[in-house]
């Protein structure tokens, strides 16, 4: 996974230090979001409700070439403010008006409008930019990685800096209209519903929209040639699914998964509630890496994900994120517990809905894989750190908290609580205090210790007294514990 470790005092300092005169009037914007995990990450001074993307990419050339609008609400007076960026820009209008624009540091785009813009008001911004994204370094890296016949956008916690301008933080989610002209015969994948495609002049152009609210991680983008599937759900819900056609011997195994999205989504509604988005699918491109991600509506798989045949899992823990951590993003990067524990449960349920293992039994063999003096307990899941943020721990440490909470609770209360946190948080944001508080007012019960113990020291917890018990005789490795364990890769982001 890829990090940024900026030293928070002397990023201040630094930051300081770039205030000119000129931004006197009114106020300058944070160049942070106030993530501890990662200080410049996102911005201060304004919500984004809206981003319209208008893109035309040259596989051949990697040449990108776009003009972002963003939608936006100041919430303190701006004479000046930032975007994630990386490419090059040649224009900025705030408001209509031509802008001042500047680059400072790895990502961050300066913008200073024409007149302070007030507090609580609506405000347009236009970015006109170009460049080859491939050859971005941010921080040392670029999440834009080049295919035979194209390109993916598609990274955690970050990748919308290589692609487009934005307020680049799970905190600030907005909806989305990407329209992308590439040549004929190639292919455009966003998130959401394919709203039109038209050709012109050896050129076609996809325009998507996702009318949720969309974290800038969670925002995709593939070019290439892709096989596609379509068709609706039960409930008129379209269906999209993407392949490459060069994914070679994985490709056979990749369709056999991720054609059974609608089914394993229809099942995890009678998990986690309604479906939350008005599109499903998945894309896997002819990508080297080894990961899968929740991108909203559409995750990305790699073909390395099916390298040993078909893997219904991956696809699983990918949906379920749809619900935890798409519809119900983190506060901080820190809060990641809510997002990948729970995706690894869902892993275990759906093991549980096979025959191939209860959730029990899979805590029991997890548990008992890792001793005392084990390291794995030395991760916290519930503040993990940013060296830590994807330590197997926060899965498979973060899934045993939650079946110690089902057995605790008792599976109608526990199956409320699934049900009901990501209804009740609904699009926005919240944390793991946030989830102790709601499953201590659903449950009746004091849990706050309970959640220390599992999620916060950083030592073994002593297992329930039940699974004590069942702990006198060693627990046989459930029939779906390999194919799960296949899955570890979906966090090895580099």
């Amino acid at each position: 996974m890829h990090r940024r470790f900026i030293v928070p005092s002397a990023l201040a300092a630094s930051l300081l230090l770039a205030i000119p005169a000129s931004a006197a009037e009114g106020t300058v914007g944070a160049p942070g979001i106030g993530d501890p995990y990662y200080p410049a990450s996102g911005n201060g001074g304004y919500d984004v409700s809206h981003y319209d993307l208008r893109l035309t990419y040259q596989p051949a050339t990697d040449l990108l070439e776009g003009t972002a609008t963003i939608l936006a609400t100041t919430t303190q007076q701006l004479s000046r403010f930032n975007l994630d960026f990386g490419l090059d820009v040649s224009e900025v209008r705030v408001n209509g008006k031509k802008a001042g624009h500047v680059r400072t540091g790895d990502q961050e785009l300066e913008i200073t409008p024409s007149a302070a813009l007030p507090k609580g008001k609506a405000v347009s911004v236009v970015v006109r930019y170009a460049g080859k994204p491939s050859e971005v370094e941010i921080n040392g890296w670029t999440s834009w990685v080049r295919t035979p016949d194209g390109a993916v956008a598609a990274q955690e916690p970050e990748s919308a800096a290589w692609w487009f301008p934005s307020n680049d933080h799970p905190l600030d989610k907005a909806t989305y209209d990407i329209s992308v002209s590439v040549p004929d015969g190639t292919q455009a994948i966003s998130n959401g519903v394919l709203q039109s495609q038209s050709s012109k002049l050896g050129w076609t152009r996809f325009n998507w929209r996702s009318s949720k609210p969309q974290a800038t991680y969670l925002t995709t983008l593939a070019i290439g040639k892709f096989d596609i599937t379509t068709d609706t759900t039960s409930d008129g819900l379209p269906v999209l699914n993407a392949y490459s056609k060069d994914l070679g011997a994985n490709g056979g195994a990749a369709r056999a998964s991720i054609e059974r999205s609608t089914e394993v989504a229809e099942w995890l509604t009678e998990v986690f509630g309604p479906y939350p988005f008005d599109a499903l699918g998945g894309y896997s491109p002819n990508v080297k890496s080894g990961f899968a991600l929740e991108t909203q509506t559409r995750p990305f798989y790699s073909p390395k994900q099916f390298a040993n045949g078909a893997n219904v899992s991956v696809v699983v823990h990918e949906l379920a994120h749809q619900w935890y951590g798409d519809s119900v993003s983190l506060k901080g990067w820190k809060d990641i517990w809510i997002n990948e524990g729970f995706a690894r449960y869902s892993q275990w349920l759906w093991s549980e809905k096979e025959g191939e293992g209860t959730a029990q039994e899979l805590a029991d063999y997890t548990y008992s894989q890792h001793p005392a003096d084990d390291a794995f307990w030395t991760v916290k899941p519930g503040d993990p750190g940013p060296d830590n943020q994807f330590d197997a721990a926060v899965y498979d440490r973060g899934a045993l908290a939650i079946q110690a909470l089902r057995e605790k609770l008792g599976d109608e209360k526990f199956f409320e609580l699934l049900k009901g946190w990501p209804t009740e948080h609904a699009y926005g944001n919240a944390s793991v205090a946030d989830f102790v508080t709601y499953a201590e007012r659903v449950s009746g019960k004091p849990l706050a210790g309970f959640f220390d113990t599992w999620l916060y020291r950083p030592t073994r917890p002593e297992a329930p007294a039940a699974a004590g018990a069942r702990a006198l005789r060693a627990p046989a490795e459930p029939a779906s514990w390999k194919q799960i364990a296949a899955t570890n890769t979906i966090h090895d982001h580099h």
